[in-house]
């Protein structure tokens, strides 16, 4: 079974700094494959919007913001948008695009976080924490920067996906790596991913200090049918994605607000 091409939204932790290097090179033509193909712009964008609902008035961080799609259509559903990303280049296209009025910090998601204990009531990470070898320190400084009953809405590569298609590798509930190009423009960047199993992303949660409220694996809208006929089918009946929404628990040392 051939895995449909996507695009994540950012680099959340790149195998190596040279990487984040090669990906600012590139950052302007990723930045257009990301805002019209079918897999981002008409499928998982839309899914995390959904499952954002209402975000009026809401503070968001939008870890690993990219060029800012996600951040742009959450400020213009009514959100106070943060965003965060490791890559200088794509911070650049995201100013462009949303100019002074969302706040953005070159942060590498490997890093603490320079924000206040529950400075958001809710966390964004698209396509983000399958670049992390290790969830638990990032999960936990999510964690610290949510306000309790705040959420952490996530997407990652299906692990089904993950295991089977990409690189196949015999263990299933190993955590294990796997590279692979892209190409822009003609450009090749080595890209590394890593895949877990998923009651290993669930335990990851639940050590950090969230309590699972949805698993998500939606259906592309009817209506993509007609922009991308031949992709529309292998979206529709292949797992790609799978999406999570997560709420911070109160901290144990019972100092967090009610």
């Amino acid at each position: 079974m051939e895995r449909l091409t996507d695009v994540p939204e950012s680099l959340a932790q790149p195998a190596d700094r040279a990487q984040v290097n090669d990906y600012d090179s590139f950052a302007e033509a990723y930045s257009v494959e990301n805002e019209n193909n079918l897999v981002n712009a008409c499928y998982e964008r839309p899914a995390m919007l959904a499952l954002a609902g209402d975000v009026a008035g809401r503070r968001i961080l939008d870890a690993g913001c990219g060029s800012g799609s996600l951040s742009a259509a959450l400020r213009e559903r009514g959100a106070v948008v943060t965003g965060i990303d490791a890559s200088a280049g794509m911070l650049a296209l995201a100013r462009r695009r949303l100019g002074d009025v969302v706040a953005l910090h070159v942060v590498d998601l490997s890093d603490p976080l320079p924000f206040a204990e529950g400075a958001f009531d809710d966390v964004v990470a698209s396509l983000v924490l399958h670049y992390l070898e290790d969830w638990g320190p990032t999960l936990a400084e999510l964690r610290r920067v949510l306000r309790p009953g705040g959420r952490l809405i996530a997407s990652v590569d299906h692990p089904f996906v993950a295991y089977a298609f990409q690189d196949p590798r015999p263990d299933y509930f190993a955590t294990t790596s796997y590279t692979f190009d892209w190409t822009f423009n003609g450009q090749s960047v080595p890209m590394r991913f890593w895949r877990r199993p998923l009651h290993a992303m669930i335990d990851a949660f639940a050590t950090a200090g969230f309590r699972l409220s949805v698993i998500s694996e939606p259906q592309p809208a009817p209506a993509v049918r007609e922009l991308f006929p031949d992709g529309f089918h292998d979206l529709s009946t292949k797992p790609n994605f799978m999406f999570f929404v997560v709420e911070a628990l109160p901290s144990a040392t019972g100092s967090d607000d009610c």
